[in-house]
């Protein structure tokens, strides 16, 4: 789900009190609810090179009251409806083994368990979406960067078998992924690779944009990459 609203690192954690406060009043103290951010939002909780998300992505282990207190929390802060939902579950990123790859982020109201997903798993994810237009490939490298910085790097064999996990030893993974990933690990010097790919992705979302306003309702998923190569070579 593509919304207006941005999400920040600072303001992630405000929001999710608040939705452990509202769960508590709705549902009372004795059955709890785990959040596991996904995407976007599990790179903000724990890593500083993405300044914000347009969406929150998670799976929600809750009672049916939770899609009550999710909506009266965006109604206090001015969030779009639904702006915490489980709607990535449709796409091909998605994996029934994320539960068990999640890891303990923080716990709101002592009722609202939040998790996040393991770095190399985040990574694996977001090689299997793959798309040029929004921050998954500048996402793969910035996890990589980041690691490599505090010195715990992330190695190829951590993020095989990452996707093996996630998806079995055939997972079809987009060629662009593919590409972005061995660069980086060959190359090494992920700062370069993250800014040029940042720029990439940028352009990117500006030529799609420019489509759209010219062919209106023409862009469909098995065109992107067409439409982008074809612009890119008149430019």
């Amino acid at each position: 789900m593509s919304i207006d609203a941005a999400f920040t690192k600072e303001n992630l954690d405000t929001y999710l009190k608040e939705l452990g406060k509202e769960f508590r009043k709705l549902n009372g103290t004795k059955l709890h609810a785990e959040v596991i951010l996904i995407g976007g939002a599990s790179i903000l909780a724990n890593y500083g090179f993405r300044e914000m998300t347009n969406d929150i992505d998670a799976v929600i282990q809750a009672s049916s009251v939770m899609k009550d207190a999710i909506n009266n929390v965006g109604d206090k802060y001015g969030l779009p409806h639904g702006w915490l939902n489980a709607d990535f579950k449709k796409t091909g990123s998605f994996s029934n083994k994320l539960v068990e790859v999640s890891v303990y982020y923080k716990t709101f109201s002592n009722i609202l368990t939040v998790r996040t997903i393991a770095a190399e798993y985040l990574i694996a994810m977001k090689l299997m979406s793959g798309r040029q237009y929004k921050f998954d490939l500048s996402d793969i490298v910035g996890i990589l960067w980041e690691h490599q910085k505090k010195g715990v790097p992330i190695s190829r064999a951590d993020v095989d078998r990452a996707v093996t996990v996630l998806y079995g030893e055939n997972a079809c993974i987009p060629q662009i992924s593919k590409s972005t990933i061995d660069d980086a690990f060959a190359d090494g010097d992920y700062e370069r690779a993250y800014l040029e790919i940042r720029e990439n992705e940028k352009q990117a979302k500006s030529i799609l944009l420019e489509f759209d306003n010219a062919y209106p309702g023409e862009i469909k998923a098995e065109r992107i990459e067409d439409i982008l190569k074809k612009a890119r070579e008149k430019r």
